[in-house]
């Protein structure tokens, strides 16, 4: 019997047959996978397309909402995003990374009950080395009545979402979904240009000897995470018993591809450079659709302090500490902040 491969699209009717999405959240994925095709392509071609380097004028770098130089390729990807997803009639509105304000939208389009959320191009300060970098997503619904939605009405837990995945433009191009039901992993066929099924219900096993920290920042970190990554490299003559190895990309869509597949702990914890910002990682476009993602296939996601998908959004760029990944590793990190927040507490 020869074996059937499952499109995306073929995935998505399944789910919808099945009652888990309706039509007009098949047409928002599609949509998504649709523009990560072309960010892929783009992406692709590097300095043959001309797109390295930062955007702006002539020795003067463009500067996004976050305060970073942007990427002719952050533009580019940006710009692909809101352009497919302007006319489709499935979102109200759609906010992104790269822009100060949510964006309605526009009138002349129909409107649907879903607003989306967005990182266009994960990892750029990657791109001009050639290591992978990505497109993070997340999916809410509208609030009921709302008919132009703003910046309050993007402000929803991530416990809220429908939908989130990411894009991870490597060796292999991978989209990484979840509709809340099982995280699942489609890689692009190039020569016909559609996403196989090639991971259904990705599991993240509970225990790991692999953690992934941008260790050159421990000197501005908080005494619990100097502790728990202290205790990491003692390995198995120190308290944990056991030896780790230490990974880190640098492209957050790369890093966390790596724990979905095979298990780790990603960690970008609070220190004193983030504190006055909250932290590094933005909740709404980074931390809240990977949480999703991670606990959809078993794992666990915290600030460190309290679970991800429980926080309530302050701001539309809110930023957040972030530890996610196998789940027994987080529980132990959230330890080592809840023990070190106990002994300071007054008695």
């Amino acid at each position: 019997m020869t074996h059937t491969q499952i499109s995306l699209t073929r995935f998505l009717i399944e789910e919808q047959r099945a009652g888990r999405i309706n039509p007009e959240l098949r047409l928002l994925v599609e949509v998504v996978a649709r523009a990560c095709k072309r960010i892929s392509i783009a992406v692709g071609k590097g300095a043959l397309g001309g797109v390295l380097g930062d955007a702006g004028e002539a020795g003067q770098a463009s500067i996004n909402v976050q305060g970073e130089a942007q990427k002719k390729l952050d533009v580019l990807s940006n710009e692909i995003l809101l352009e497919a997803n302007a006319w489709g009639g499935h979102l109200a509105g759609l906010a992104s990374e790269e822009m100060d304000h949510s964006q309605p939208i526009p009138d002349v389009y129909p409107r649907g009950n879903y607003l989306l959320l967005f990182d266009p191009l994960d990892g750029s300060s990657n791109i001009d080395v050639n290591v992978s970098v990505g497109t993070i997503f997340s999916v809410l619904r509208c609030p009921e009545g709302v008919t132009t939605p703003d910046d309050a009405h993007f402000l929803q837990p991530g416990s809220a979402q429908v939908a989130a995945g990411y894009c991870v433009y490597g060796p292999q191009t991978t989209l990484v979904l979840t509709v809340g039901h099982g995280t699942h992993a489609f890689t692009l066929d190039r020569e016909v240009g559609s996403f196989i099924l090639t991971a259904r219900g990705m599991r993240i096993p509970e225990e790991t000897r692999e953690f992934a920290v941008n260790l050159s920042n421990q000197r501005f970190w908080e005494a619990p995470m100097q502790q728990y990554v202290g205790d990491l490299l003692r390995g198995k003559d120190g308290p944990r018993g056991k030896d780790f190895n230490m990974r880190w990309v640098a492209s957050m869509v790369a890093d966390v591809h790596r724990i979905l597949t095979r298990g780790g702990i990603f960690s970008y914890p609070l220190d004193s450079k983030c504190a006055p910002k909250g932290g590094k990682l933005r909740l709404l476009y980074e931390a809240n659709p990977m949480a999703f993602l991670v606990e959809q296939a078993g794992g666990a996601a915290s600030t460190g302090r309290m679970r991800m998908l429980d926080v309530v959004p302050s701001g539309l760029h809110q930023r957040v500490p972030v530890f996610l990944g196998s789940r027994a590793e987080v529980a132990i990190a959230e330890d080592y902040h809840r023990r070190h927040d106990a002994a300071r507490a007054p008695a």
